[in-house]
């Protein structure tokens, strides 16, 4: 699913998934072996590969939800 990952004024990082119109905050995040797992407030697990690092936001990403 594409999602948009954005920063709010706070430098917290959001996800917005436009398909669901759905926008929560990451409250963690871990480096997998060729991604990197997202978990957001609701408790959706968000696996997103080929990210910078840093995150350069705003910029809209192909996601696979794990849970």
């Amino acid at each position: 699913m594409k999602v948009m990952l954005r920063t709010n004024a706070a430098g917290k990082l959001l996800v917005y998934v436009a398909k669901k119109d759905l926008e929560e905050e990451v409250v963690s995040h871990t480096q997998a072996d060729d991604a990197q797992i997202f978990t957001l407030s609701n408790g959706w697990e968000l696996s997103i590969a080929g990210l910078s690092d840093p995150i350069q936001t705003p910029q809209t990403v192909e996601a696979r939800k794990l849970n």
